[in-house]
């Protein structure tokens, strides 16, 4: 046992300090930072960051561009975009009661996870989509602005298509060797089991958020999803413990980086560059990544007033919501991958399906 022990640890710690082979081109990380980037710095020359916040969000529609052919490329885009304004439309459209929105989005992580599951989008899958309706779900409700707020994230996918079909016109002629096939869809009694568990525990982490008034609820459902979509148990592990170590030392740099006080420039700046950083390493190491994407999202969510909040009061409540959110999602995670649970769930899907055709 002790000798299992310490191989679990070797592995663990040769893990963390080990960058996977990619060949993923460059070009990829710099599309995504000026997708977001762009709106980001429209909306400070118009001296609206708010909504460029909004239609930067947009613009991270760009990372669902597939490396197929020229039109299952756009098709697939236009489609996501029209999810992203979607799902930040139930999101805001249902947050005028903190249960409501909570069960909603349960309802609606269950579907859009079923759905990328059974379509086999590729990674994120529907990761941003659930995170699109997680902030709209916190958002505060006021129903004659919710078309304006749909309408800037349909700006920032605007923007993504239009980079996208310029990129697709140059890159599937550059290299055609490197598109790949349209994926298959995907039949499985197990993709019903797994959305319910992650629309169960999603639902949970807000009703948790509300309840104990978490000064950003969303945060709890965003972190749990990242453990949950963990292709194993130990996947999911791996991917809770580098996310609260890349946390905490991200934490850190953002503490830094805080105290520089940014002007709101500065910090639209500093998005840009930690965007096109965090692509960079999503495909070679998680905790690196966590590293970069935190102060990025901090700033995304508190761009309003991270020039004058007091940085160890916002780092802690930040700290919080993310640890808490990522042991949650380690336990859905656990339930998530229980085979006997889902040979037990998937044995009496069939079952009720065979009755009711009978009938």
């Amino acid at each position: 046992m002790p000798n299992s022990v310490n191989a679990i640890i070797k592995r663990e710690v040769k893990l963390l300090f080990q960058l996977k082979k990619t060949e993923r081109l460059w070009h990829i990380p710099l599309l995504a930072s000026l997708c977001t980037g762009l709106p980001l710095l429209i909306g400070y020359v118009l001296d609206r960051l708010d909504y460029g916040i909004l239609a930067c969000i947009g613009g991270l529609v760009i990372l669902y561009l597939p490396s197929t052919k020229l039109e299952h490329r756009m098709v697939t885009l236009l489609m996501c975009a029209f999810g992203f304004m979607f799902s930040y439309g139930v999101g805001i459209s249902f947050s005028f009661h903190p249960v409501v929105s909570a069960v909603v989005l349960g309802l609606f992580t269950f579907g859009v996870n079923w759905l990328s599951n059974y379509f086999r989008l590729r990674p994120p899958g529907s990761f941003f989509f659930i995170m699109l309706a997680s902030m709209g779900s916190c958002m505060p409700f006021d129903l004659m602005l919710i078309p304006t707020r749909i309408g800037l994230i349909g700006v920032g996918t605007i923007i993504a298509s239009i980079f996208a079909l310029l990129y697709s016109l140059y890159i599937t002629r550059k290299y055609p060797d490197k598109l790949q096939g349209e994926p298959l869809k995907k039949r499985n009694y197990t993709n019903i089991t797994e959305s319910l568990i992650i629309g169960l525990f999603i639902s949970v982490t807000l009703i948790i958020g509300r309840i104990f008034h978490f000064d950003n609820p969303y945060w709890l459902p965003i972190s749990c999803l990242a453990i949950m979509q963990g292709v194993s148990l130990t996947h999911v592990w791996q991917r809770g413990f580098h996310r609260i170590l890349g946390t905490l030392i991200g934490l850190g740099l953002t503490w830094l980086l805080l105290l520089m006080q940014f002007p709101p420039l500065g910090i639209c700046c500093c998005i840009l560059c930690l965007q096109f950083i965090v692509e960079m390493l999503i495909v070679r190491h998680y905790a690196l990544t966590v590293i970069f994407l935190t102060p990025m999202t901090i700033f995304l969510a508190e761009i309003g007033n991270a020039m004058h909040a007091n940085p160890n009061k916002l780092i802690s409540i930040r700290l919080l919501d993310i640890v808490v959110g990522s042991l949650i999602g380690v336990a859905g995670g656990w339930l998530l991958h229980h085979q006997q649970l889902h040979l037990r769930a998937e044995r009496q899907i069939r079952k009720t399906r065979v009755a009711i055709l009978r009938k």
